[in-house]
């Protein structure tokens, strides 16, 4: 078995639905966010927290940094990266792709695949459609994801339809070497193909009518949030849900900001990912329901009120604003890891009301109210 989308209600005024996801290593409630763990954990946060303080229901790896460090034979001879990191929920691993391509003059993209060199030692190496599923079967994630080209924004059409006809032709690959190839470590994985296009309607309809020609547990839609505006995301986002089946796992990649997250569930997405909660926050950004706080300012120094009383996370109500704004002067690891902490725990929280006001019925009343205060400056 692979993972299960179980649909459990739809809201009356939007498409946004809750639901959960089923795999061997747990149960997962849609809407989720998933946190970014780029090399096997999320930076700055033990995994102790994620799972006890944060419950934390899945978290992201990615496959690029992975290979390279520290290398699949050490992945492998761990019995696997839930084994590796001590883990043990469910995980999704990222194809690889986005990594590569935005390494536009380190590597070639060709039909084999795409030859890259290591951003770390400069090393050459060559990912397929073959070989990116070989190595998330050595990681083990529970959903993996088929190799795909993300292209930029802007980009000429005539480039990004080649583009999605080479996605195409990589994703049949990816399905046969998955279906040639059992896992490792018994357990079941899910192979998501990933719907690219642009911002081109009749592309993405295109990707999205190929995909949906072969079976599989999910579909992942990338190549938004890359620079094109939000009215566009939104727009291509709505388009895609109105055609997915109504019983698979939606998942938009790389979004976003807590604004971005709440009108992409009104449009019918389930899963998402981002750097943004601690990459931001290890720049002392802090995303609240009243909207977006720089520790670093000056007027948080004399301060000494909870970092944030709405919030149930112990770091929210444990430490002041002028103790992390000096921590973040300072130059004190610690501030970061709050902040951390903190947005990716505010995350959790949105999502976790989100589902309940799906389930009352009026989630879009309540995502119209909170989107103007989540966007702004305090």
């Amino acid at each position: 078995m692979g993972i299960e989308y179980r649909l459990k209600a739809t809201d009356k005024a939007s498409r946004a639905r809750l639901g959960e996801i089923r795999c061997e290593h747990g149960i997962i409630p849609t809407p989720v966010f998933m946190p970014v763990g780029t090399t096997g954990a999320v930076k700055g946060i033990h995994l102790r927290d994620m799972e006890i303080s944060l419950d934390a229901k899945i978290i992201l790896a990615n496959t690029y940094h992975l290979y390279l460090r520290p290398g699949t034979g050490v992945i492998a001879s761990a019995g696997g990266l839930h084994r590796f990191s001590n883990w043990k929920r469910p995980m999704l691993t990222d194809s690889g792709g986005y990594q590569v391509f935005s390494l536009a003059h380190r590597r070639k993209i060709t039909e084999e695949g795409v030859r890259f060199q290591s951003h770390i030692d400069g090393s050459r190496h060559l990912f397929t459609p073959e070989s990116t599923i070989d190595i998330q079967r050595i990681i083990g994630a529970d959903i993996i994801m088929a190799l795909d080209e993300c292209p930029p924004y802007p980009a000429e059409k005539s480039y990004v339809s080649r583009s999605l006809d080479l996605t195409l032709r990589w994703l049949d690959r990816c399905r046969n070497h998955f279906n040639n190839s059992p896992p490792l470590y018994g357990h079941s994985q899910s192979l998501f193909p990933i719907i690219q296009g642009g911002v081109f309607p009749d592309l993405r309809i295109r990707s999205a009518e190929a995909v949906m020609n072969c079976p599989a547990d999910g579909y992942a839609i990338g190549g938004l949030s890359v620079g094109e505006p939000a009215a566009m995301m939104y727009e291509i986002t709505g388009l895609l849900c109105s055609i997915l089946p109504q019983d698979k796992a939606r998942y938009l990649m790389g979004v976003g900001t807590p604004a971005n997250l709440l009108e992409c569930i009104s449009a019918g997405i389930d899963m998402f990912d981002c750097v943004m909660p601690t990459r931001n926050g290890r720049n002392g950004m802090i995303f609240t329901r009243k909207g977006i706080m720089n520790m670093k300012n000056e007027k948080w120094k004399s301060d000494h009120s909870p970092l944030d009383e709405d919030e149930n996370c112990f770091a929210d109500t444990a430490y002041s604003r002028s103790f992390i704004r000096h921590l973040f002067t300072s130059g004190e690891m610690l501030g970061p890891m709050i902040a951390s902490l903190h947005n990716i725990a505010f995350y959790f929280s949105l999502m976790a009301e989100a589902r309940e006001h799906i389930l009352n019925g009026d989630f879009k009343a309540w995502k119209d109210h909170m989107v103007p205060q989540l966007e702004q400056r305090i």
